[in-house]
């Protein structure tokens, strides 16, 4: 299904300007389940490969949505929609911020803010987990990920080169 430039603009404008330091949950909200442009499959599979690929999860999410759907102008489009508004916003708070910013209150409410930003991230990792779990061969490299991650403290790119070969062919059996 095509989507207009402007469209994907005014979308992920909306998305952008959804939160601060943690826009997935709301892209996963308003891709998977508002607008339904994707499923949860396809949420999780897009967003796998922009955390492979160099710079911003959700910056390359956004390319790769509006690629998808409005071409090379729909990419520039929901990047541009995703970034514009927001550092506009950030710019203001940043000037707010050398004005106020040694207030007490002020130091207060970042820290709130910083623990809702923390929840929204845990609630739509575990969205997507549910989404994997339904697979149970996954569970072995959701578990592998883990212990190499925490016990043998490995970079991600090694967890990833290491788990990768066994996700494909797990996801390519299920694809079957």
């Amino acid at each position: 299904m095509q989507q207009s430039p402007a469209r994907l603009f005014i979308t992920f404008t909306l998305i952008g300007l959804s939160g601060f330091g943690g826009v997935l949950p709301w892209a996963r909200r308003t891709l998977v389940e508002q607008k339904q442009w994707l499923s949860s499959q396809e949420f999780n599979a897009i967003l796998g490969i922009c955390q492979l690929v160099p710079g911003p999860n959700i910056v390359n999410l956004a390319v790769c949505v509006g690629q998808r759907f409005g071409g090379l102008r729909g990419a520039f489009a929901a990047v541009g929609g995703l970034m514009v508004a927001p550092m506009t916003v950030v710019i203001l708070l940043a000037l707010l911020y050398d004005h106020y910013g040694q207030f007490e209150q002020v130091q207060g409410m970042l820290r709130g803010i910083s623990a809702v930003g923390v929840g929204l991230i845990a609630a739509t990792g575990f969205k997507m987990l549910k989404e994997e779990l339904s697979y149970r061969p996954m569970l072995i490299v959701i578990a592998l990920s883990i212990v190499m991650a925490t016990v043998f403290h490995l970079a991600l790119g090694w967890v990833v080169a290491l788990t990768l070969p066994l996700a494909l062919l797990f996801a390519w059996n299920k694809a079957k």
